[in-house]
């Protein structure tokens, strides 16, 4: 299955600094070390070799649809196979997934920082796909959230938008992504997270809760709040996200019940601010605070030209997704019309409950759909401007 050097290694693992564990525990095909000094280290082994020609022939002969399959060309597959990572990360860590489900959309992961620079033949197209042409030679810009009072409530009768959220992906620098981190490095890192959250003041003020022992009611409180998440589902598990479940794993959440963080679930952390209602704005201060007061302590992983960086390709650059969910039954009787218009302001609709599900009772969740090349101000501000047209439209039919 694939899985990264670094997995047996106790102590925390810098970027950049030697996997040096060798062959850690024989039984996992990518677990080869990955020393710069040692040519042997260096070398992707033949297990791995074999897992990676059988997974590229069984890519070219599908019918898969999915990024990997339009950008993994024989020459990009010849010029990466033998690459990896000071973190030990091969070729097969980036791709087993949307090897292994063909049905995948993008079907590529990052297994650390480093794999978006080591393997940029195979993920610079595929973030120039997926981000509407953001070329390998295009720098997202600085981190700006610009003028967070200039967001106001999108609907403030309350007829339309059921519920806003703004939520943003981080990853905690000198750590590996999910599939490299060891279950120490889980550990250390849930610690770390619990009390930097822990020193949160005003309304950020709440409590942290471990996966790991967690108390059946505390369980259903968190579920019944939907704040909950479950171990990954088969593409995470696919790409080795979900190791050492519930070890490291955490949510904390203020005592409004409006900021929620996910630690360690797709991405090391999932900052997410909402509310009932349409006041984008408070949504959206209660957010950047968060994240100010956050990397005060946590410093975060970040990319010159692909800024913040995650686990998966879709989401870097800002991270930002802001999205409402809104009751536009007019709209809704003309589909084609409601996609029009979110494609004007580059929204995605989606049904209630996220991608692949319905709309229960006409309502929609539509959020930005653009998260690079902009400032997270800009991202926030197409949603916000989309809405107001969305909710404009809806009057008047």
């Amino acid at each position: 299955m694939g899985g990264c050097a670094s997995k047996d290694k106790k102590e925390k693992v810098v970027e950049n600094e030697t996997a040096a564990n060798g062959t850690g525990d024989g039984g996992d095909a990518a677990n080869s070390g990955g020393g710069e000094g040692n040519k042997s280290d260096n070398m992707v082994d033949a297990a791995v070799m074999q897992k990676l020609e059988a997974g590229f022939a069984k890519l070219q002969a599908s019918d898969s649809k999915s990024l990997l399959k339009k950008y993994l060309t024989k020459e990009v597959f010849d010029a990466l196979k033998n690459k990896k990572t000071s973190f030990g990360s091969t070729l097969l860590d980036c791709i087993q997934s949307g090897v292994e489900n063909l049905d995948s959309g993008v079907g590529i992961y990052a297994p650390d920082a480093e794999s978006y620079s080591v393997f940029s033949d195979l993920f610079d197209p595929i973030i120039e796909d997926y981000h509407k042409g953001f070329k390998k030679t295009d720098k997202h810009p600085a981190c700006d959230f610009g003028d967070v009072n200039s967001f106001s409530n999108v609907d403030p009768t309350g007829e339309f938008v059921v519920s806003t959220r703004v939520r943003c992906g981080r990853s905690m620098e000198g750590y590996p992504f999910n599939p490299c981190l060891t279950e120490a490095q889980y550990k250390e890192m849930e610690a770390k997270v619990s009390s930097t959250l822990s020193g949160l003041e005003g309304e950020l003020k709440g409590k942290f809760y471990p996966l790991t022992g967690m108390e059946k009611s505390v369980q259903q409180q968190l579920i019944d709040d939907h704040f909950l998440f479950k171990e990954g589902d088969r593409f995470l598990q696919a790409a080795n996200a979900c190791r050492y479940w519930p070890s490291g794993r955490g949510i904390y959440h203020n005592d409004n019940k409006t900021f929620l963080v996910w630690c360690n679930e797709e991405d090391h952390l999932r900052i997410i601010s909402m509310q009932m209602g349409g006041d984008l704005g408070q949504v959206y201060r209660r957010l950047v605070s968060a994240v100010n007061e956050i990397e005060k302590r946590v410093p975060f992983s970040h990319h010159d030209r692909l800024g913040f960086l995650t686990f998966c390709p879709t989401n870097l650059g800002t991270t930002i997704r802001a999205s409402v969910h809104i009751k536009v039954p007019k709209l809704a009787k003309d589909y084609a019309k409601l996609e029009s218009i979110a494609d004007k302001y580059n929204l995605q609709v989606r049904g209630t409950r996220g991608e692949h599900s319905e709309a229960e009772g006409g309502i929609y969740d539509i959020s930005n759909k653009r998260r690079m090349g902009l400032t997270e101000f800009q991202a926030v501000k197409e949603m916000y401007d989309g809405i107001s047209e969305l909710i404009k439209i809806e009057k008047s039919l």
